[in-house]
């Protein structure tokens, strides 16, 4: 654990690196996490997508009375099942699927297993109940000659799930390609004078990798040095899994600038392949990793004290870290605080302002305060506050799933004032 005091330090060396939100109040929410289990976990995992895309496949057969309708099926099941040994095979022999498959089928992969066949499998339960009732209140429905309507209906309704899941893929290609700039102005009463109107570019989860890769990387440096902020500030998950692409994503942080520095902290993401690894080939690149240390800047002749949270699963967790960045504050400096999970804010008592990102928004939301986020998270996209102190979250401008909901891809533009909320 160290502090360092730097000016302006730019990505290659350089000494310049190139709508008001609406305040949430505190929602009790219910506490989520999205970190990921052990390999025996992923297994089981693995193990039983397998099964329900065999359980899909027997059953849109055996219902599908078109044998042609019945290879589609068959077809549809073969590029869903195949994609995931390959992801699977990827895990262990070095092969980047995304560079074998279109990206509409990858994305169609992901969208299939973790969403539409989840759903379908509920809606199977669901349907088996209420036809067992019905069965035991009317009796067994009377059999029909030709082609019927609960035929037509019967086919429908097998081969919905694949006709749902390439419409998702084919309509998250879009937006895989997409992003905004939400500015957010923070009041903050504890904020120095000389430091009103400091802004800061908030970059959060990147994902560099399966769906975040090639242009896109450009146009968020552009975009970002387009702001022509004081810091630049990542807060994790630069890259989406594997060390194969950090080179892309440290390219990518020595493109960015501000005037006083650009400084990043660690996600989940970042760790999942090798995190050692990760850490040392970050430092190496001379990229300014904050972990479990922290770094002073001068702005307007006043000191900033930028802090980096390593990454933590749980309350505890978050709580211990926090307990060893106490030793490098300073009295004289003004506090800010990067931490890639956002319940940090509960413990993080001492910080006026926290950045985090994690949540992605909620990522399929049907709107702003119903969707995974409050389901999965107390604190997911944009400011929130408690008494003096402030919290932004980012959406994240990358991708680990294809598919957002009310949920868009952003970079923040924080405007700070002196003031309170």
């Amino acid at each position: 654990m160290r502090d360092h005091t730097t000016h302006g330090v730019g990505a290659k060396g350089e000494n310049e690196r190139k709508s008001s939100e609406r305040v949430r109040q505190l929602p009790p929410g219910l506490s989520g996490v999205m970190g990921r289990g052990s390999m025996s976990f992923i297994v089981v995992l693995l193990s039983a997508f397998v099964l329900l895309d065999g359980l899909w496949l027997v059953l849109a057969w055996r219902g599908l009375k078109v044998k042609g309708w019945r290879w589609v099926a068959a077809g549809w099941m073969g590029a869903m099942l195949g994609g995931l040994l390959l992801f699977l095979g990827s895990r262990f022999g070095g092969v980047r699927v995304e560079e074998l498959l279109p990206r509409p089928l990858v994305s169609a992969i992901f969208i299939w297993h973790l969403m539409i066949l989840p759903l379908w499998l509920i809606w199977l339960v669901v349907r088996g109940f209420f036809a067992a009732g019905r069965r035991i209140v009317r009796g067994p429905a009377p059999v029909e000659d030709g082609v019927s309507r609960r035929e037509f209906i019967s086919t429908a309704a097998r081969l919905a799930p694949a006709v749902l899941t390439t419409g998702a893929a084919l309509g998250s290609e879009p937006q895989l390609e997409e992003f905004r700039i939400r500015r957010i102005e923070v009041p903050l009463e504890k904020l120095p004078p000389a430091l009103d109107g400091l802004t800061i570019a908030h970059v959060s989860d990147v994902h560099v990798g399966r769906f975040t890769r090639g242009k896109i990387l450009e146009r968020i440096a552009e975009t970002t040095n387009s702001l022509n902020a004081d810091l630049t500030l990542m807060t994790g998950d630069l890259i989406n899994h594997s060390l194969s692409d950090l080179p892309a994503g440290i390219e990518l942080m020595r493109g960015l600038r501000a005037k006083h520095g650009v400084f990043l902290c660690e996600g989940n993401h970042d760790l999942f392949a090798d995190a050692p690894g990760f850490r040392r080939d970050v430092r190496r690149a001379g990229l300014q990793l904050l972990r479990e240390d922290a770094a002073t800047v001068e702005i307007r002749g006043t000191p900033v004290q930028l802090f980096g949270l390593r990454w933590e699963r749980g309350d505890a967790g978050h709580r211990e870290a926090l307990q060893d960045l106490e030793k490098l504050r300073r009295s004289d400096a003004f506090p800010l605080l990067l931490a890639h999970h956002p319940h940090v804010f509960d413990f993080a008592e001492e910080y006026p302002l926290i950045l985090a990102g994690h949540t992605h928004g909620g990522q399929m939301m049907l709107n702003p305060e119903v969707g995974f986020g409050p389901w999965m998270f107390r604190y997911w996209s944009g400011l929130y506050r408690r008494g003096s102190r402030a919290l932004v979250v980012s959406n994240g401008v990358g991708n680990w799933f294809p598919l957002r909901i009310e949920a868009p891809a952003e970079i923040a533009h924080i405007t700070l004032r002196k003031g309170k909320a």
